[in-house]
């Protein structure tokens, strides 16, 4: 219940109930925000009023902030960081820089308390809340938490049990625990608040979630760090509400966000049970990672009845040493069996390789990239050099093995980066000072392989500004990313 409060006071909380969600992602293709989505649903249950300024197709950043701050005079202005960075050792493009210059732009024009949230700025709260100088952030889960905020900077609540909140407190930067309720007592996903009709003709494609959190041991995956270690599922009910509510504005083709499908296999049975009676496999086609481990012919050919098409397997390495040392819980005879459920059920499908990790050598290579060339997937993705994040297994390791700027095993930013913040990569040692050129020799031109560029003679990987890819969505090409420049590369 809202407090009785004199006319000055109630006009600062109108104020106040007016937020303004920005998108901050200006990366090409286009994916849409769907994290935006989900929090203005939240907002708009508790009564405030949303807007989005929306960066992504704006011609000028700076004179977008500029009127639209000035104009929607908002109470609160929470920005999002999705990436951190590329991810890729070959490109190492910081985005940090550029979010830290859009928070200082809406500084400049508002008064109004800045929030910083998104999966990216999860990962490194303490360091990005203090490059951008905003009021505060907020990590992991946004819905409830923003919600929260509001009402503690309108007097119903104290900002210091906001979840998930960072902020400063005598001379120090504090954090709370974030927000780990159930996905499903949220409001219904209804979809309307981001421009997904325009993010779906330049963008090709629509995200959504099934569940969230990760209960895997991957040595380097920051999705348990930024999402939580515990998966949080939705109704096969809500997953099918959200995929008709994206239909009715003419979007049929979704890929699943989640870290991957098949973790609680009884509920993407369950998923699929749903989508398929309501008969939403006849209108839309789908893709989704999913692990190697526990994969099975039923539910492959369950998915695909469901209307999935697609499958991004984050396989890693074709060496069962590496895949130990790396945390994975499956081995190479779960890709061969991976490979055959996939073909049996009509599913086209992709290994993504993760190389250089440590205990890396040439001949882990070698015998990975045979491997991929004996099961021959549809695609094999491949990433040279594994990003460090803090909070894993492989931070640990880095740590653990003295200064940074002294180790062999690292490529990036190693001087002042003691966390991890500007990107750096573990790159073994043991594959030599032209790394790039050994695995493109292996793969030999290879055209089902992925490269982040082209230099190895293959597709470009790196879905960053890939012009490529932007054309093809623009000539009429829907689906993943992957799938998109398979379908070109076959039709050249």
């Amino acid at each position: 219940m809202r407090r009785k409060c004199d006319n000055r006071v109630c006009e600062a909380e109108a104020q106040l109930s007016r937020v303004v969600l920005v998108n901050t992602n200006r990366m090409r293709p286009p994916i849409a925000p769907i994290g935006l989505d989900y929090i203005a649903d939240s907002l708009r249950a508790e009564g405030v009023e949303v807007e989005l300024l929306d960066l992504c197709f704006a011609e000028s950043a700076e004179e977008t902030i500029s009127s639209a701050l000035r104009e929607q005079a908002p109470g609160l202005v929470a920005l999002t960081l999705r990436n951190t960075d590329d991810c890729f050792l070959a490109s190492g493009e910081d985005f940090v820089p550029e979010f830290a210059h859009i928070v200082r732009l809406a500084r400049e024009q508002t008064g109004a308390p800045l929030v910083i949230g998104g999966i990216g700025y999860s990962l490194f709260a303490e360091a990005i809340l203090e490059a951008t100088g905003a009021d505060y952030g907020i990590v992991g889960d946004g819905e409830v938490a923003l919600a929260r905020l509001v009402q503690a900077l309108g007097g119903e609540d104290r900002v210091e049990e906001v979840p998930g909140l960072v902020w400063r407190e005598g001379g120090m930067v504090r954090r709370n625990p974030p927000w780990t309720g159930a996905l499903e007592e949220l409001p219904a996903r209804r979809r309307d608040f981001v421009d997904n009709g325009r993010y779906f003709v330049e963008g090709g494609q629509a995200g959504v979630e099934t569940k969230r959190g990760c209960d895997r041991g991957c040595i380097y995956c920051a999705d348990p760090v930024g999402k939580g270690r515990r998966v949080r599922t939705r109704t096969p009910a809500q997953v099918a509400d959200e995929f008709a509510a994206l239909l009715n504005q003419g979007i049929d083709h979704i890929h699943l966000c989640d870290s991957e499908f098949n973790v609680v296999p009884e509920h993407a049975i369950a998923v699929c049970e749903e989508l398929k009676r309501r008969g939403l496999e006849k209108r839309t086609s789908w893709y989704t990672y999913a692990t190697p481990a526990g994969f099975t012919g039923g539910l492959a050919q369950a998915m695909r009845e469901a209307g999935c098409v697609g499958v991004n397997f984050g396989a890693d390495s074709g060496d069962d040493e590496m895949l130990a040392g790396l945390g994975r819980d499956f081995r190479l005879h779960d890709l061969w069996e991976t490979a055959t459920a996939c073909r049996e059920a009509g599913l086209i499908f992709m290994y993504d390789l993760l190389l250089g990790g440590p205990g890396e050598t040439r001949e882990s290579v070698a015998r990975t990239v045979e491997v991929m060339k004996a099961i021959s997937p549809d695609r094999v993705g491949v990433s040279l050099g594994v990003r460090v994040y803090p909070g894993t297994g492989l931070s640990g390791i880095v740590r653990g093995a003295g200064p940074m700027a002294e180790n062999p095993n690292l490529r990036g930013a190693v001087v002042g980066n003691d966390g991890f913040l500007s990107p750096v990569f573990y790159l073994s040692a043991e594959l030599g000072e032209d790394a790039a050129g050994y695995v493109g020799g292996l793969v030999g031109g290879d055209q089902r392989f992925f490269f982040p560029t082209t230099e190895a003679g293959t597709e470009a990987y790196n879905y960053n500004d890939n012009k490529r890819l932007v054309e093809a969505i623009r000539a009429g090409y829907r689906g993943a990313y992957w799938d998109v420049l398979r379908r070109v590369a076959a039709e050249r």
